[in-house]
């Protein structure tokens, strides 16, 4: 059992699997850690694994995990001096990774400037095509217009990857192999990105199904 007292409480701002992840790593490193749930998760079985627990809001992202001033609040209360974010949610938000380490506490994660540089995906790889990177055929953030989006995909060629530009972690990454099924993938994955990252945006990458 390895004894790091690298922080003396570790705010854990994320849930389910990612938080155990995060939860299980403080532990066997013997660091104090602490973790928030929203209203769904109150009897979450990970919560367990988590010295205190508070509780952040009601059972939407945008009202808990998503909500940068409950989460503030949370580590204040609980005296944390140093917060995971996880991945997904907030953690390629630039903004809160500055407030984070505004309030005194240490953003556990890149500095709020590389996850400026890199968070946004569409922004990420116009810097490293600009660098002299391969990049994949992609494109720029969607305008929401049907025929601006089925002139993408066929410039990009099928099948096609719908992606959130404002985060990751796999959440709202879609396939479509025709224009029917881009449609309505770009519809669901930008749903799916505004409850997960509080912004509609996607773009458009090559699919590469046998990368090696």
């Amino acid at each position: 059992l390895l004894t790091m007292a690298i922080f003396n409480k570790v705010l854990v701002a994320n849930r389910a699997a990612v938080a155990s992840r995060v939860l299980r790593a403080c532990n066997a490193l013997g660091i104090p850690c602490a973790a928030v749930y929203s209203d769904a998760d109150r009897d979450a079985p990970w919560l367990a694994l988590a010295g205190e627990t508070v509780r952040i809001g009601a059972a939407p992202a945008r009202e808990s995990y998503l909500n940068q001033g409950a989460i503030l609040q949370a580590a204040r209360e609980l005296h944390c001096d140093a917060l995971h974010p996880g991945y997904g949610f907030l953690s390629e938000n630039a903004a809160f990774a500055r407030t984070v380490e505004q309030s005194g506490l240490r953003f556990i994660g890149p500095a709020p400037k590389w996850i400026e540089a890199m968070g946004h995906k569409t922004r990420a790889r116009t810097l490293a095509a600009a660098e002299g990177l391969p990049v994949g055929r992609g494109s720029d953030v969607l305008s929401g217009e049907r025929d601006a989006v089925l002139r993408a995909a066929e410039e990009i060629g099928y099948p096609i990857l719908v992606k959130p530009a404002a985060g990751g972690g796999g959440i709202g990454m879609l396939p479509a192999r025709n224009p029917e099924e881009l449609l309505a993938a770009v519809e669901r994955a930008a749903s799916m990105a505004e409850r997960g990252f509080a912004s509609r945006e996607v773009y458009l990458e090559r699919l590469v199904e046998r990368p090696r």
